[in-house]
């Protein structure tokens, strides 16, 4: 009998999630609230209930073998429930990290790596101290706006984050954002961003993936890059800490790692615990995908060969905007050999919503990236 993995979640991670494990012989199941999620549509038995719906996460133990996540927001009381009857790979206690800034942060620090400077805010007693004359008392030093105040839960793609630009408006931005707790981050000086999609398996053996490059406009990934023309020391370092960080957690599975760059000094931005935008390249660029090795990991076998199998690969997303004046000319994708376009199976194009993306290979970085920036402007009408 063939075995099945399951995941959390439905979208278009999970749907290359259960492509990859349908290659690869497995049988898949997904547990996704939306009836039409692109996940359930190719898994073979697609569980439509709320992700913390106890009924559901049994049925879903017991048929799996192994379960997986393809967001960082899942409850962790439902992965801890699911724990106690099959094998969750990552663990609930290193995605509850991953999806909390402050978790994610104290964690980091904890282990000696930089994050950009920060102040809790989750009562009034902050508040006042953050917006008082003693703010040099605070860790933020320097203290200085802008600064960006985010959500420790429930945050991506620029969602639940404010930029403040004076302390006096801080209140205003934490109304806005209901109360909840929040960070307040220095907002620093961006050179560059990379990110490291770093895989992990059961015996500690560790895969990382070409350091690659990104754009983001509106807090939402626009380009990426690989490999990454960052200086290769700082590549380095980011290499070392995205390892430090898996094996610190204990990590089983694929973690995307978010740096940032800022007058040579390297700053841990996020943490996202299963594949990640910035590593859909590996798809077409790599001798492994990031969502094989996310099969890998979750089912025990060895992780596969990371390594890049052109030059160099660019990545450009597609959202829903590019639908607003009808159908975007994907036939134009087909004259161009190097050219890999990749649609989601969303219902709806809504503006910023990503409904697909399009990966451009060839011998130069810049070139591919101009190649792929030009086609994506031809399809749109």
């Amino acid at each position: 009998m063939t075995a099945m993995l399951g995941v959390l979640g439905g979208g278009q991670l999970g749907n290359f999630f259960v492509l990859a494990a349908k290659k690869m012989g497995y049988q898949t199941a997904v547990l996704d609230p939306d009836p039409h999620s692109p996940a359930g549509f190719n898994a073979d038995i697609h569980i439509v209930a709320p992700f913390d719906d106890i009924d559901a996460l049994n049925q879903l133990a017991s048929m799996c073998s192994a379960v997986t996540i393809e967001f960082e927001n899942p409850p962790v009381t439902a992965l801890e429930h699911l724990a106690q009857q099959v094998t969750v790979r990552p663990s609930p206690s290193a995605v509850a990290i991953a999806q909390n800034r402050r978790e994610e942060k104290q964690f980091c620090q904890s282990i000696g790596l930089s994050v950009a400077p920060y102040e809790v805010l989750e009562t009034r007693e902050d508040l006042a101290r953050i917006t008082s004359n003693g703010v040099a008392e605070t860790h933020l030093d320097p203290f200085s706006v802008p600064l960006i105040m985010k959500t420790c839960r429930n945050g991506y793609d620029g969602k639940g984050q404010q930029i403040v630009k004076q302390l006096s408006n801080i209140l205003d931005h934490w109304n806005e954002l209901g109360n909840v707790p929040c960070i307040v981050e220095q907002k620093i000086a961006l050179d560059a961003e990379f990110s490291i999609i770093v895989s992990r398996s059961e015996q500690g053996q560790i895969a990382l993936f070409a350091p690659t490059q990104n754009i983001h406009l509106d807090g939402v990934l626009d380009i990426s890059t690989a490999p990454s023309q960052l200086d290769s020391q700082m590549l380095d370092q980011g290499k070392l800490a995205a390892t430090k960080i898996a094996e610190k957690l204990d990590y089983v599975g694929v973690l995307a790692v978010e740096f940032f760059v800022s007058d040579n000094r390297l700053f841990i931005n996020e943490l996202a615990p299963r594949p990640h935008n910035s590593g859909h390249w590996t798809l077409d660029a790599a001798n492994t995908s990031q969502f094989e090795q996310q099969v890998r990991a979750l089912v025990g076998e060895p992780l596969g060969d990371p390594s890049m199998t052109c030059s160099a690969v660019a990545m450009v997303n597609l959202l829903g905007d590019r639908w607003a004046n009808g159908e975007p000319l994907f036939e134009l994708t087909n004259t161009d050999s190097c050219a890999h376009l990749y649609l989601y199976g969303k219902k709806d194009a809504r503006a910023g919503r990503k409904m697909g993306h399009l990966t451009m290979t060839g011998d130069h970085v810049e070139a591919a990236t101009n190649s792929a920036i030009s086609l994506r402007n031809a399809i749109t009408r």
